[in-house]
């Protein structure tokens, strides 16, 4: 067995040890496992990014296919955290602060998947960088303020919904205007990074390990000419983008009734399923806002993809959702970026077989 054989081996025990105390809901078995294995000499990054991040996904996974409910993943998920936790209590008792420059890491404003750039500030921490960690959902002025008194070599921003690249876009301008530069992360921005380059991020990372390397290169300071642009978005000059997003809470409300004359079913539904589906149709008028934004219809078909999949393992019939997008191609007609992007999502989920009580 060679050594990067047996390291995988490890790797995948340790991180079938912590999934089953984490499905157990056993915090201190979970601490102890990666605790002790950090003990035993195992490398702490890895840790953080080869076994609990690894336990993280799956726990999303499952919970996408049915297999643990929503309490079961915030309880699975604050595990997690916790034992991230503990190892940087653990680091911090046997280590000197960084002294390589001192750099921010957030989340964007309104993005509450925190573990990313926890483990990101975990990770430049262990490699010797004083890190301000400022959590989820940060708002745009108060990162401001905090580069504003704390001057840091660079800004990392995490996002892992699309529907805050806004929000993103925001928040990189405005760290940018004051010559700091801003590296982006998350499944946010897309294959490839493609939306951090379309909001001219200075940076865009693929994982924390990338982050890391890149920023131990250095990052350029912004130029004042970029510094200055506000909106580098010519397509929003239509308007769609402006329209959906402030008509949300209507569209979502004339969608529901909608659904009530075209799917007699729905009428007898509790008032608990009927929250759920209001739910469902605003997080779809949030991904076609956010296509709209940067102007990409494989961000919104890639959701309805994901959501028809999500729908179908909880017993939902796929053509249902299918009628939701029409019943919002009707009401969003005179919009044609909008119209595109609803019918290519369609398309894709032609394939799914009539439900009775369901018009095609």
């Amino acid at each position: 067995m060679t050594a990067e054989t047996a390291r995988v081996a490890d790797v995948e025990r340790l991180t079938d040890r912590l999934w089953a105390a984490v499905t157990d809901r056993d915090e201190p078995a979970a601490v102890r496992t990666v605790c002790a294995a950090a003990d035993a000499g195992a490398d702490e990054e890895a840790l953080l990014l080869d076994v609990v991040a690894r336990v993280q996904h799956r726990v999303g996974v499952e919970w996408a296919a049915d297999r643990i409910s929503v309490a079961e993943e915030h309880a699975a998920s604050a595990i997690t955290d916790r034992v991230v936790a503990a190892l940087a209590h653990r680091r911090a008792a046997v280590s000197e602060p960084g002294t390589r420059g001192r750099v921010t890491v957030a989340c964007v404003d309104g993005e509450w998947h925190v573990l990313p750039a926890r483990l990101l500030a975990e990770v430049l921490t262990g490699r010797g960088w004083r890190v301000d960690f400022l959590g989820a959902h940060t708002p745009t002025p108060h990162l401001i303020e905090h580069v504003h008194r704390t001057n840091p070599v660079a800004v990392l921003l995490s996002a892992s919904i699309p529907t805050h690249l806004p929000a993103a876009h925001k928040a990189v301008t405005a760290v940018q205007s004051l010559g700091v530069p801003v590296m982006v992360g998350g499944a946010a921005f897309g294959p490839g990074g493609r939306y951090a380059r379309l909001i001219q991020a200075d940076e865009w990372a693929s994982d924390a390990r990338a982050a890391a390397d890149r920023l131990a290169e250095g990052l350029t300071v912004p130029q004042a000419s970029r510094r200055l642009q506000i909106d580098d978005l010519p397509h929003l000059a239509d308007q769609e983008y402006t329209f959906v997003r402030n008509s949300r809470t209507v569209l979502v409300r004339q969608a529901l009734a909608a659904l009530d004359e075209r799917w007699p079913a729905m009428r007898s539904y509790s008032a608990v399923q009927r929250e759920r589906t209001a739910e469902d149709l605003a997080h779809i008028v949030d991904f076609l806002t956010a296509a709209l934004y940067v102007d990409d219809g494989a961000l919104f078909t890639t959701f309805v993809a994901w959501t028809a999949d999500v729908l179908t393992a909880r017993g939902v019939p796929a053509h249902g959702l299918a009628l939701g997008l029409s019943v919002l191609a009707g009401q969003l007609h005179d919009f044609p970026r909008a119209l595109a992007f609803l019918g290519a999502a369609a398309d894709t989920l032609t394939s799914a077989p009539p439900v009775p009580g369901i018009p095609a």
